[in-house]
């Protein structure tokens, strides 16, 4: 077995090295925004795995196209009540909630 490569970094050295600790005010923005994408990705995978188009999933939830593709493209952030719109209208199932502290 070859020794560990040095110049390889973990992900997590990789963030506190560019945006600071856990905590501070540019890794929070980083998380938040990553949290963000996570849930766009999450809705364009299932959508797509459900074999439904962006309009589709719209006109069962009661909103646009457009609105649909801003949430998975992270160009606008969903409130709650519009998740779970998205998960039990559009996708039959049911949007859970947990904090970790």
């Amino acid at each position: 077995m070859k020794g560990k490569n040095r110049n390889l970094t973990t992900i997590e050295e990789f963030k506190e090295k560019n945006y600071g600790r856990r905590g501070t005010k540019n890794r929070d923005e980083l998380e938040a925004g990553f949290d963000a994408f996570k849930i766009g990705a999450l809705i364009h995978d299932t959508r797509v795995e459900m074999g439904m188009t962006q309009e589709q999933l719209a006109e069962k939830v009661g909103t646009t196209k457009s609105y649909i593709s801003k949430i998975e493209n992270n160009v606008k952030e969903a409130r709650i009540s519009t998740l779970q719109k998205i998960i039990e209208l559009g996708f039959g199932g049911k949007l859970e909630l947990r904090v970790r502290l």
